[in-house]
């Protein structure tokens, strides 16, 4: 059994009773193949959520500090984050989004699911915002299809990503899949990358009712 599988099964029931998840759209996650997954990010535990509902493993990047943490609570949170996925990368350096970028690429190439939060970082205040243009590169690149997704009431669940989180009711909606085939090669075109990205956050947008700020959330902490 793969670390996966493991956690998988030992988790999965303990998180179905804490946090109930009514999944909506699964059958849209093709069964094989390379399939981005692009979604709203309200909390910390949304990466700990959507790799369990999924049939497929989710790789997807998160922040090396994850993975180097000391004594006892960092090794399990590094067995944890490695085995469900997660791809250490450091991306406060200069060429972290490079970074990111190809080893999201590298995980498709390989036929692989990538999960992707478009917005860079977790909402401030529950509103969806404006998405940055890496995963039209990636599609672009790769050929493989955009399925968004929705995750809805993780944020009351775990109030400003920070503590444990409690019990509740979590929704994770999924979209049929998009895709960009006819913008093959215009991968630098930044007005292609722009409309690309904007399609896929407004799909986002319509799954989880959110309201839209048309402002990077990144930009959005800083000013508050």
């Amino acid at each position: 059994m793969s670390r996966f599988a493991l956690i998988k099964a030992v988790l999965g029931p303990i998180m179905r009773l804490m946090f109930r998840p009514q999944v909506e759209g699964a059958e849209h996650i093709p069964g094989d193949g390379p399939v981005i997954l692009a979604g709203n990010h309200l909390t910390f535990i949304d990466s700990m959520i959507l790799p369990l509902v999924c049939d497929r493993q989710v790789f997807f990047i998160g922040k090396d500090e994850y993975v180097t943490g000391k004594g006892f609570k960092g090794r399990l949170m590094a067995w944890f984050f490695t085995g469900v996925g997660m791809i250490p990368v450091d991306r406060d350096g200069g060429r972290g989004g490079v970074a990111a970028l190809m080893t999201g690429r590298r995980v498709l190439e390989e036929g692989k699911v990538f999960g992707i939060y478009p917005e860079g970082t977790r909402s401030p205040d529950g509103r969806l915002y404006r998405g940055r243009t890496g995963i039209a590169r990636l599609t672009l690149m790769t050929g493989a299809p955009v399925v968004p997704f929705a995750m809805i009431g993780t944020d009351r669940i775990q109030p400003g990503g920070a503590g444990l989180p409690r019990p509740g009711k979590v929704t994770v909606r999924f979209g049929e899949a998009m895709e960009f085939s006819r913008y093959e090669g215009m991968d630098r075109d930044r007005y292609v990358l722009r409309a690309v990205t904007d399609s896929v956050m407004s799909e986002v947008m319509r799954l989880s009712g959110q309201e839209y700020v048309d402002m990077y959330a990144s930009k959005a902490k800083e000013a508050a």
